[in-house]
């Protein structure tokens, strides 16, 4: 099974996947890494271990932008990110860490599954700042979810979680890098489960 995984930040979660390809737990080949964030710590940490990489980056300052001009950008970005994924003839695409919204024109376009790791347990706190939400909220129980991409905002169907016990006032960076603990291996068992055909995605 080939994989493209889509990362913005510093790739701890791309990492982990790394490792488990390269010790043989996951037989999976990771054809391309790609970045909204040119140089990235994720496209770097890809580049050292010689897997292929590439950078597509969305215009900035579009909310100062006409709302018709910034959705006409957007659509073009994902065509082009779109166009950039399916170079490198991925059976499944990864989202993880990665900061955009992928829209209808990446998602109709790209004609395979695409997953994400979020931290929380969906559908509870979905959106950018799970973590901050949940502490707000005052839950004693989050976590981290795997799900299916679709068009909206972390709605996609569920396909495996973990839960995560929040410590008496703990704070935001220590639950959240908790959670990351989880989230790597949640990761890395869903992959294996889909490449053995155990997990099938709509």
């Amino acid at each position: 099974m080939r994989i493209v995984v889509l990362v913005s930040g510093s790739g701890t979660n791309l990492q982990a996947v790394i490792d488990a390809v390269s010790s043989g737990q996951l037989q999976v080949e990771l054809a391309a890494v790609g970045s909204d964030i040119p140089g990235c710590g994720g496209l770097e940490r890809s580049a050292a271990v010689g897997i292929e990489t590439f950078a597509v980056p969305l215009e900035k300052g579009l909310g100062r932008k006409d709302p018709e001009e910034a959705a006409r950008i957007r659509a073009a970005w994902n065509r082009e990110l779109c166009d950039a994924v399916r170079s490198h003839s991925p059976d499944l695409v990864v989202s993880s860490g990665f900061m955009r919204i992928l829209g209808k024109e990446f998602l109709d376009g790209v004609e395979v599954p695409v997953i994400n790791t979020h931290p929380a347990l969906l559908p509870s706190f979905p959106g950018a700042h799970a973590v901050r939400d949940a502490l707000a909220h005052g839950v004693r129980i989050t976590g981290c979810t795997v799900h299916q991409v679709d068009a909206g905002v972390d709605t996609g169907p569920i396909i495996a979680q973990e839960a995560v016990r929040v410590h008496p006032g703990e704070q935001e960076d220590s639950l959240h890098e908790r959670i990351k603990v989880q989230e790597r291996r949640l990761l890395v068992e869903t992959l294996e489960g889909i490449a053995a055909g155990e997990i099938r995605l709509g």
